[in-house]
């Protein structure tokens, strides 16, 4: 069972440490889109720092039909937020490829969470603060993330946490159930993670903790997007001269 009270107990204690040991008196800055997982590591943050250590970055690209949640969830935490539109920025990054080289639509949906995070770091080192990484578990585990972008940061309080999981201590943390329970939403394709996953977080969660699932076909999606993209979560290899040689 799943002891949600000890685990985010034991998770703000762990922000605290991280902070002790790499960045006392630091503030906690991140990405906050509205969905459960920023408004999670959030309001973590809050509870181990204190509101006035925890910056949120807003980053619409454009207009964003959701921003409202991002809005609900600093106004509740009562965190300082700032704005930046990344609009300008992908458009012009895009408009500046040359005409013989084609932006591939992977290139053109990785390209935002990637400023994100560039933004979120500026932001960071303009605010003497630590990035927080909001990814979980089940995305980790599929790679529905994107390297550099989104899967960045300096600590990750819920990377060891499936979905149901991070829920459940969503909940402890008297955050409105609309951010818990939000459909997650990439922002990227306009369809939801489950959508383009092909599975149901339920089922991936089960199938993380228990090893049990009831569609063979799911299994086989699962486990191959878990090999393939593997490397997102392993440090860059790097080659190593034999000894001697230097």
């Amino acid at each position: 069972m799943f002891n949600a009270q000890k685990v985010k107990d034991e998770c703000v204690l762990w922000i605290r440490n991280f902070f002790e040991e790499n960045g006392k008196g630091c503030n906690a800055v991140l990405g906050i889109s509205g969905g459960k997982d920023s408004s999670i590591a959030a309001a973590l943050c809050v509870e181990a720092l204190g509101a006035e250590r925890v910056i949120g970055v807003l980053m619409p690209q454009g207009e964003q039909h959701d921003i409202d949640m991002a809005y609900l969830l600093v106004n509740h935490l009562g965190i300082k937020h700032y704005v930046i539109n990344i609009k300008d920025a992908v458009n012009g990054i895009i408009g500046s490829f040359p005409e013989d080289l084609e932006v591939t639509a992977q290139a053109r949906m990785n390209l935002p969470p990637r400023i994100r995070m560039s933004t979120v770091y500026a932001v960071s080192q303009c605010c003497n603060g630590r990035v927080c990484n909001t990814c979980n578990l089940s995305e980790d585990w599929v790679g529905y993330s994107t390297r550099y972008g989104d899967a960045a940061g300096d600590f990750s309080p819920l990377s060891n946490l499936t979905v149901a999981e991070v829920k459940e201590i969503g909940r402890l943390l008297n955050l409105p159930d609309v951010l818990v329970d939000k459909v997650p939403i990439d922002g990227l394709c306009g369809k939801t993670d489950e959508d383009n996953l092909g599975f149901t977080y339920a089922e991936l969660d089960k199938y993380i903790r228990t090893g049990e699932i009831d569609d063979l076909e799911k299994k086989a999606r699962i486990d191959r997007m878990h090999v393939n993209n593997l490397f997102k979560l392993q440090l860059m290899p790097a080659f190593k001269p034999s000894e001697g040689d230097i």
